[in-house]
């Protein structure tokens, strides 16, 4: 099948003044500009005129956990709430409808916005749920609350009587949950999760399944939904040693939610000073640096992937320390060659970050925890005081030569490559903004290069048609040497209308195409 896009604006760095793009049996077959399109018109299944409209590489989201994603677009979503009272009677509004033997699994509340600073109490979720088996996960996903009758789940340390979980109670708390709903139920999560990535014009993700965040059984739904649809999936099974998995569930590697730490806003990310919100709490570190250098060195030895969790800086110390002792067995040039990955890297030192670029390791950041975190007044500036600062350094990272790659984290933050995109490039602490252009290339090649795949997430001759098609009420503005922020070409120097500025909004996805398979499209946008 020949798809023939005309009278638009084509990103490829084959071509910056790009207007016309063709595409056979799922590859690009060329482009340039509308002069030369009348040569692939002919015998074309598909000609669409544009209009002005721009067309790029699909997103590639590199951190998603697509069950819990859809669990939140399909249930009880908590995020925005803007009081303990506003959470509470969303919980009763939705257990309203429900029997009295359901179980409600919400997520997204953050008591940092809230007037009262508290998460509310199983008291108090068993009045607004009406005894219902409640869980309720915090927006960073490494701790909650429960309701009373989940209390005999809530197995290890980590338990509080008020009905917070962290840690081993957390893991177990979320162990009885892959109990009580069923791959029916998950399935349906994924096909939600799944279709909101498409119409966003994320073409490919990345599956971050661990232990403690689901069971073995959810991934080859993800695999299978995903072929379904057509989306591109990666996935990845967070816990050491268990390489007999690798070809068992198809997986990229043993990487992802390995958990070094755990998560600021819950205060568990181990920090190497105590947290500016609780005295003498440091968090917790998951992993030593030996055991990460085990890990690392047994993966390195097979030719699998890597990686870990990896949030606070004493996490992040242990992890550099880690990647020492592995390179000192097996020699810096075999770890380059594994590419292996750590997820979040936020409060990264440059010691460390020399550590990771001399070691080949991949940076899968989240731009948008800086958006909706950082700066004086933001949740990072609460728990560890004027280290927000040094959170999240995208420049740093970037300026070291550490491939970066951008994901959601979904369903911590909500999915959307251009919100990531935006967040990167106006980041709260001025040094560390990156490119529009840097960034669009974190949230498109960088993924696909996260997953060790160097010839995909650009538009060239005889590249995957993987695309998006945006729609933008901002006017496409012209890049030139001094605009940092708003735009981008793949020549500055061409003065080529390219992208919509980004401060005025994010361009709405008109269609997603993978290997050329339509997966998404707006219903007589081209017409």
């Amino acid at each position: 099948m020949r798809t023939l896009l005309t009278n638009g604006s084509v990103y490829s760095p084959a071509d910056p003044h790009a207007t016309a793009i063709a595409f056979d049996d799922g590859v690009v077959t060329w482009l340039g500009d509308d002069t030369g399109a009348g040569a692939y018109a002919d015998g074309a299944d598909e000609v669409i005129d544009l209009d002005g409209k721009l067309v790029t590489p699909a997103f590639v989201d590199a951190h998603v956990h697509a069950a819990q994603t859809g669990a939140l677009l399909t249930g009880l979503d908590l995020a925005g709430t803007t009081s303990l009272t506003d959470a509470l009677d969303r919980l009763a509004a939705f257990a309203a409808g429900l029997s009295e033997d359901a179980v409600i699994d919400g997520a997204g509340w953050d008591e940092t916005t809230w007037p009262e600073g508290r998460p509310p109490t199983a008291e108090e979720l068993d009045r607004a749920a009406g005894g219902r088996r409640v869980y309720l996960s915090r927006v960073d996903g490494h701790s909650g609350v429960i309701s009373s009758a989940l209390f005999p789940a809530a197995k290890g340390s980590g338990f509080d009587s008020s009905g917070r979980v962290e840690r081993d109670a957390h893991h177990a708390v979320r162990d009885a949950l892959s109990e009580l709903i069923g791959p029916d139920q998950r399935r349906t999560h994924i096909q939600a999760a799944l279709h909101a990535m498409a119409a966003k014009g994320i073409g490919a993700f990345h599956e971050m399944a661990a232990p403690h965040i689901g069971p073995l059984w959810e991934l080859p739904l993800v695999r299978e939904v995903a072929d379904e649809l057509g989306l591109s999936a990666t996935l990845y099974w967070g816990e050491p040693g268990v390489f007999e998995h690798l070809g068992t569930y198809g997986l990229a590697g043993l990487a992802g939610d390995l958990n070094a730490d755990g998560a600021l806003g819950s205060r568990t990310a181990a920090l190497k000073e105590p947290y500016a919100d609780r005295a003498g709490h440091r968090g917790h570190a998951y992993l030593t640096p030996e055991q990460i250098a085990e890990h690392v060195i047994a993966c390195t030895e097979r030719n699998v992937q890597a990686g870990f969790h990896c949030i606070g800086d004493q996490a992040l110390e242990n992890i550099a320390r880690g990647f020492e002792l592995a390179a000192e067995k097996v020699g810096v040039q075999a770890l380059v060659a594994a590419r292996h990955r750590l997820e979040h890297v936020e409060m990264v030192d440059e010691a460390t970050i020399a550590t990771l670029a001399r070691c080949g390791v991949v940076a899968s950041v989240q731009p948008m925890f800086d958006g909706l975190w950082g700066g004086p007044d933001g949740m990072y500036a609460e728990r560890v005081g004027d280290r927000w600062q040094g959170m999240n350094p995208f420049g740093s990272l970037a300026r070291a030569g550490v491939v970066l790659a951008f994901g959601s984290d979904a369903p911590v933050t909500e999915l959307g490559g251009w919100e990531a995109v935006r967040a990167a490039a106006f980041h709260h602490e001025p040094s560390e903004r990156i490119t529009v252009r840097a960034a669009f290339q974190a949230h498109t090649r960088g993924g696909w290069r996260a997953a060790g795949i160097d010839d995909a997430g650009v538009l060239a001759p005889s590249t995957a048609a993987t695309y998006a098609i945006w729609q933008s009420d901002a006017e496409l503005v012209v890049q030139t040497p001094d605009q940092r922020v708003a735009a981008w070409s793949t020549d500055p120097r061409a003065g080529v209308p390219v992208l919509p500025d980004l401060s005025e909004g994010t361009p709405t996805c008109l269609r997603t195409a993978v290997g050329g398979r339509v997966v998404y499209e707006v219903e007589g946008w081209s017409q």
